[in-house]
């Protein structure tokens, strides 16, 4: 029997931004049978791997619980002995401050296969996307990068002679950063500029010089961060000023849209994973930096016993109704399971709540017989087009957790209301650590909810996530909390005892054009 040799790749995750993730760094995530990955790696990147991959997330985050390194060596070399194909995902590049020999050593004791891909330092990036050039035939003939992780261990003397210094892992220690360069003869006047998130929507960035940086940054949390110091910084301006924006095209821009009614804003969108791609778009495209923090997983129900059998008997209904996309996903999906497609509900009518549902249905080439003139469920009641009296109706919908009004009505009126589990909504293991990070840095404006559920999945995740036990009043403070309807603002009054502002329109459009006519 041959057993097949696996391969670890220590990968360069680049800067952050997909924009300037290498293309083989992109292939090889979308082939990942396992993926170890560190803290700081965007979790959109996440999205790329394979749906049945392996996923390990493996820490290291300044003044964070972080798993050992001796671990990271075993569970490489583990997985690779299994046969698998593993991306040791890593920030910036491998070989720079990436804590890469260890790996590689004891991938060579074990003899396993292994290869290298270079990454976008942010030690390069970062100066760049802010707008500033390392070098300079005038002000900077050289640069020196440094980590400050351990200030005492570095000669000042020498770094204070070099005209430009780009420093990682130095937003704890500015301070002394600031001290041992003047001390040993780096003026005070020399610029310094601060690169928050590099190339991410949130990038913030704070320039000055070693007398008053530490003023300007006071209070703020400089993590991720890279620091420039040298009269490089000051180039930075000079290009704002100087060139137009079609000209000056770095990402993010260095030219802020301040026009953009939701600019400067930091939203977090909890919705199911991989739901929120058009709402997330839309708020950026409006200037907001977007932070995505599922609080619904959507999966299969228990059983799909009692959905293939009313399928399977769709000709004793009247009518199919369907409240959401989930449903008609999984109903459609059923559907075909039992050979069958769109003309088994020739007979059927059928009635939508939501205009995404009647989309999801048009897209199958269905057009819904009734549509309630407003998107909730109990529109529909008040409006069904005929007596229901009599009427039997297939109820499609989520197994456990979704409100009663619709079956409790129709029965009162007397039909006959048969519904089935189509699919379920789970609560996520835990919060994503971008969103708690955000939440515990008071970093977040505004938090939207598109359901009920959604609410109070956020409620347990943050209950599960606050160890120290500071609140989830503590964390909410001022940030404007955003509803999609009167049902899911109901459940923001029970939980947090407030809510700022519900849609007119209770859909996710109608939720973005709140908060557009709210902040523009």
């Amino acid at each position: 029997m041959t057993i097949a040799k696996g391969k670890v790749y220590l990968v360069g995750a680049g800067p952050g931004n997909l924009s300037y993730l290498t293309v083989e760094a992109y292939n090889l995530l979308a082939s990942a049978e396992v993926l170890v990955y560190d803290a700081l790696i965007n979790q959109e990147m996440l999205k790329i791997v394979p749906i049945n991959a392996t996923l390990i997330e493996v820490g290291k985050r300044g003044g964070k619980p972080s798993t050992p390194q001796e671990e990271i060596d075993r569970l490489l070399v583990e997985q690779c002995q299994k046969g698998k194909q593993v991306i040791r995902l890593k920030s910036g590049d491998p070989f720079i401050f990436g804590r890469v020999a260890s790996e590689i050593q004891a991938l060579q004791k074990a003899d396993c296969n292994f290869e290298i891909i270079p990454g976008i330092s942010s030690a390069l990036a970062a100066p760049l996307l802010a707008g500033i050039p390392l070098t300079d035939p005038v002000l900077s003939r050289c640069f020196a990068v440094l980590s400050a992780h351990e200030p005492d261990a570095l000669d000042w003397q020498s770094l204070a002679n070099i005209e430009t210094l780009v420093i990682l892992m130095g937003g704890r220690q500015l301070d002394e950063i600031i001290h041992q360069l003047h001390r040993h003869g780096k003026p005070i006047s020399t610029p310094v500029a601060v690169i928050r998130s590099s190339s991410h929507p949130d990038q913030k960035i704070w320039t000055g010089n070693l007398g008053n940086i530490s003023f300007k940054t006071n209070g703020e949390s400089l993590s991720p961060a890279i620091i420039v110091i040298g009269e490089v910084v000051r180039l930075r301006e000079f290009f704002i000023n100087n060139s137009p924006k079609q000209i000056l095209n770095l990402k993010p821009p260095i030219l802020n849209t301040m026009d953009a009614p939701l600019s400067n804003k930091t939203v977090l969108v909890t919705r199911s994973a991989g739901q929120s791609g058009s709402f997330t778009k839309r708020l950026e495209a409006a200037g907001a930096n977007v932070i995505e923090m599922p609080a619904l997983q959507i999966g299969p129900p228990s059983s799909w016993e009692e959905l293939d059998n009313s399928i399977a008997n769709l000709s004793q209904f009247d009518w199919l109704i369907l409240t959401s996309t989930n449903g008609v996903d999984y109903f459609f999906e059923r559907l075909l399971a039992q050979n069958k497609d769109a003309r088994a509900l020739a007979n059927l009518k059928i009635a939508v709540v939501g205009e995404k549902t009647a989309q999801s249905l048009q897209q199958r080439q269905i057009q819904p017989d009734f549509i309630p003139p407003n998107f909730v469920a109990d529109s529909l009641v008040e409006n069904f087009p005929e007596k229901v009296a009599g009427k039997t109706i297939l109820f499609p919908r989520v197994e456990s957790g979704g409100r009663e009004v619709l079956v409790k009505e129709l029965t009162a009126k007397n039909a006959k209301v048969i519904e089935v589990a189509a699919y379920e909504s789970r609560c996520p293991e835990k919060i994503v650590p971008q969103a708690w990070e955000a939440l515990q840095n008071h970093r977040v404006d505004i938090i939207t909810f598109a359901s009920s559920k959604t609410v109070k999945n956020f409620c347990h995740l943050i209950q599960k996530a606050d160890i120290g036990g500071s609140g989830i009043a503590s964390l909410l403070e001022n940030v404007c909390l955003a509803s999609i309807g009167p049902q899911t603002s109901k459940t923001c009054l029970e939980l947090f005892g407030r809510v700022d502002l519900e849609a007119q329109e209770y859909t996710m459009e109608g939720l973005f054009q709140s908060l557009i006519h709210h902040y523009g």
